[in-house]
């Protein structure tokens, strides 16, 4: 992040997503200001909060699509996580703090990985060695500081021709016997319902690190076991508490945490009984996004500098639905427009992504050749519009369902059509569709 500006993450996230200008330059916003924040001085780093950004829109515009793309933009930690899947505290489910829990996991992961690529040199030649051992046991002085004897540096020839070998990949399809690391634990399900996941993992954790680790013996491809005792002498080289310290550090100033389907916990119910709230699902977010501490496995975590970005249709429900301090906690608001015809046009050719270029893609693999003629795009778009007015608008999703009933066929029959060339024409989109467009009823189930 330290080189994109603004302009360039809104460049970024226009090779693979069609228009909502206002939405991408928001998030680029709000991107680049947790850059800014990292060099402020400390006293007044601490009091620039992130602005949480509500993105509102209809299914298949894109919210979510922008999300995962800033994901993969970004290094900083990232969580996509559904609102609708939490409940109050006190029934039965997720309690929003797991989202956060989640996020460090994540995080926790992502620095493991980092390291290890940092020693993975060091971690190859440990694991070489112990491959080497495994192969000439003999090649090493039984005793530490034994003089080499004749055969000892006849062994130590023949490992060194053994290790060109290795190395060359001449030796990748022999077996060996290798000690892998088991730790073998009860199973543990006395614990019911959904929102005890994560004290079910913790009593794991907490017993596993009581039980002797053991090993197990396994009879491996050399190239399967290079890969296991690289991984393993990399953990050993990694300091496990500098990963977890570096990883709360990423989550509590750079982490971003995608709330999808935030409407779906909107409203306020005026009846009183069992039933799990909404509004209660509302307050228990409220903390978290105000700011608060998590305990997790790793540690305490705050929440004051993560960045929020919530997203929902708000069909039924609209965002002065939600309690006025979560609201309050959202200060930007974007709104994403309905996709045209002509946008449907532009999603199936422009992006690097493309729906054409997948299609055509797949089916070189068989051997056939798919080419799609400009005014069948057209047909296909003015059909996706269409059946989005008369029967539920799901956006650029459409494309996916009128795709696959127009290549069903091919798509079929393509094992046996190699060296085929395949033009989609719009006359062959009205042949392949039209029945289904006009009747009204019919499209409903299949498109």
């Amino acid at each position: 992040m330290d080189k994109l500006t603004p302009r360039q993450i809104v460049a970024e996230l226009d090779k693979y997503i069609i228009g909502q200008q206002e939405a991408k330059r928001a998030v680029a916003i709000a991107m680049r200001n947790r850059w800014r924040r990292q060099r402020l001085p400390a006293a007044l780093r601490d009091e620039v909060a992130p602005k949480n950004i509500i993105m509102i829109g209809p299914t298949g515009v894109g919210k979510t699509e922008i999300a995962r793309r800033l994901a993969r933009l970004s290094e900083a930690p990232f969580i996509k996580v559904e609102a609708s899947k939490y409940t109050e505290v006190g029934y039965v489910g997720r309690d929003v703090e797991s989202m956060i829990r989640d996020l460090l996991e994540l995080a926790v992961n992502m620095v493991r990985g980092e390291k290890s690529r940092q020693v993975e040199a060091r971690a190859e030649e440990l694991a070489e060695e112990r491959l080497l051992d495994l192969l000439l046991p003999q090649a090493r002085p039984a005793t530490f500081g034994a003089t080499p004897t004749p055969e000892s540096g006849q062994g130590s020839e023949t490992r060194e021709k053994l290790r060109a070998r290795l190395r060359e990949g001449g030796l990748d399809d022999r077996t060996v016997e290798v000690e892998v690391a088991h730790r073998g634990l009860p199973v543990i399900d006395m614990l019911g319902g959904q929102g005890m996941g994560e004290m079910q993992e913790n009593l794991k954790e907490m017993l596993g690190s009581l039980l002797p680790q053991r090993t197990r013996r396994r009879k491996i491809k050399i190239a399967e076991a290079r890969r296991i005792l690289t991984q393993e002498e990399a953990d050993k080289l990694v300091d496990k508490e500098e990963v977890i310290g570096e990883a709360i550090s990423r989550v509590e100033n750079s982490g971003i945490v995608f709330l999808d389907e935030l409407d779906k916990v909107a409203g306020r119910e005026g009846t009183h009984g069992p039933d799990v709230s909404r509004e209660g699902v509302q307050r228990d977010l409220l903390p978290i996004v105000e700011g608060c501490t998590v305990s997790t496995k790793y540690g305490i975590v705050r929440t004051d500098h993560i960045l929020f970005i919530a997203a929902g249709a708000f069909h039924v429900a609209k965002p002065s639905d939600l309690i006025p301090e979560l609201q309050g906690r959202f200060p930007l608001r974007v709104e994403l427009s309905s996709l045209t015809r002509q946008d449907f046009v532009r999603i199936l050719t422009e992006p690097e992504n493309a729906l054409t270029k997948q299609y055509t893609a797949l089916l070189a693999t068989e051997g056939v050749d798919l080419h799609f003629t400009p005014d069948a795009v057209e047909e296909i778009a003015a059909i996706a519009t269409t059946v989005n007015q008369n029967a539920e608008n799901i956006g650029a999703r459409r494309l996916y369902t009128i795709l696959e009933r127009l290549l069903d066929e091919v798509s079929f029959e393509a094992p046996h059509m190699a060296g085929v060339r395949v033009e989609i024409t719009a006359v062959v989109v009205r042949q392949q569709l039209a029945s289904i467009v006009t009747n009204q009823d019919l499209s409903r189930y299949i498109l």
